[in-house]
C-alpha cells in the first residue's frame, strides 16, 4: 500500500473517531455558549484560511486554469448554500432531552432556537442527509489534496494535513448537531451511535471515490483533481462564512475573543501553508499532462 493511500486511511480513521467523540460530547460536558462560539470562531477562521490559501491555489496550479477553478468553486459555494437552505442542516446545537436547550445552543438564525421543541422524532434526517453530503465532498478535498501533494512528493511526508485538520476539527461539532436532535426525540444510545457511524463514514467514502478515480496517466487527471480542489474550496468557505457572519448580528457579547479566535484559525491554516512546498502554488500543470509529476516544470517551460 503506497504511503498516500496509507496515510489518508489515518486521516480518515481520526476524522472517524472524532466525529465519535462529538456525537457523544453532550454527555461528557457542558459546553457553555461562550465555549462553543470560541470554538466555532476558531474552527470557521481555519476552514476560511485552508479555503483561500490551500484548496484554491491548489486547484488552480493543478489545472492550470484559473477560470475553470474560480467557476468550480463557485459551484460548490452554490451547491453547499443551497444543500443548508434545502436540508437546514447547518447548526450546531447542543441539547436536552427535557425540553429545554442548555445555553450553549448555536443557530444560525433565530428561528432555529426552537430545534428542541420539535413536534416529531424524525427531525434529525434532514440534518443527518445534509450532513452525510457535506461530509462526503469533505472527502473529496482530502483525497484529492492528498493527491496533489504527493505528486509533489519529496519536500514533507504530511500531505493535505491542513485539509484533514479543517474537517477533523468540525466534524464533532456536526456529530454534536446529529445526536443531540436524536436525543431530543428519545432515540436510544446505540441509536445514535449506528447513525453517527453512518455519517462520519461518508469522509472515508469520498477519499476512496478520488483514488478510485485518479488516474494519473491521464491527460484529463490534473483538471480533474484541479476542479475537485476548487470545488472543495467554495464548499469550505460556504461553510466557514455561515458559521462566522451570523456573529455580526446575533452573537455582540465577547466580540474580542470571538475575533481573536478567528484570527488565530486563519493564522494556522497560513502557517501550515509556510511549511508546504513552494511549487504547489506555481501553475506548472498543463491541460495535458501525459508525463509524470517531475516532467512538470519541463512543460511549463514549453508553454512559456
Amino acid at each position: 500500500m503506497s504511503w498516500p493511500i496509507l496515510l489518508t486511511f489515518f486521516y480518515c480513521l481520526a476524522i472517524v473517531l472524532g466525529s465519535l467523540a462529538g456525537g457523544c460530547l453532550p454527555g461528557w460536558l457542558r459546553l457553555t455558549h461562550t465555549r462553543m462560539q470560541l470554538l466555532l470562531s476558531f474552527v470557521g477562521g481555519l476552514m476560511l484560511g485552508v479555503g483561500l490559501f490551500h484548496l484554491l491555489p491548489h486547484g488552480i496550479a493543478e489545472a492550470g486554469n484559473v477560470d475553470l477553478v474560480i467557476l468550480w468553486t463557485m459551484a460548490g459555494l452554490l451547491v453547499m448554500f443551497f444543500l443548508i437552505r434545502v436540508f437546514d442542516f447547518h447548526q450546531h446545537t447542543v441539547a436536552t432531552g427535557e425540553g429545554k436547550n442548555t445555553d450553549s445552543t448555536h443557530s444560525h438564525h433565530p428561528q432555529h432556537k426552537h430545534s428542541h421543541e420539535s413536534k416529531h422524532s424524525m427531525s434529525w434526517i434532514g440534518v443527518a442527509l445534509g450532513l452525510s453530503l457535506h461530509t462526503l465532498i469533505d472527502g473529496v478535498a482530502l483525497g484529492a489534496a492528498v493527491v496533489v501533494d504527493a505528486s509533489h512528493a519529496g519536500q514533507q511526508p504530511f500531505y493535505g494535513f491542513a485539509i484533514f485538520l479543517a474537517i477533523f476539527l468540525h466534524k464533532p461539532l456536526d456529530a454534536m448537531s446529529i445526536t443531540s436532535l436524536m436525543s431530543v426525540g428519545s432515540w436510544s444510545a446505540t441509536s445514535r451511535q449506528l447513525v453517527n457511524l453512518g455519517f462520519a463514514a461518508m469522509c472515508p467514502l469520498g477519499a476512496a471515490l478520488v483514488f478510485m478515480g485518479f488516474d494519473n496517466s491521464s491527460a484529463n487527471s490534473h483538471n480533474w483533481i484541479g476542479c475537485a480542489l476548487g470545488f472543495s474550496a467554495g464548499t469550505f468557505l460556504c461553510i466557514s462564512l455561515s458559521d462566522l457572519l451570523p456573529e455580526l448580528h446575533f452573537h455582540r457579547h465577547d466580540r474580542l475573543k470571538l475575533s481573536a479566535a478567528l484570527l488565530l484559525g486563519v493564522c494556522l491554516a497560513y502557517g501550515i501553508g509556510l511549511i508546504e512546498p513552494g511549487h504547489l502554488h506555481e501553475h506548472s500543470h498543463p491541460t495535458h499532462h501525459p508525463h509524470a509529476p517531475g516532467d512538470v516544470e519541463e512543460h511549463h517551460h514549453e508553454h512559456h
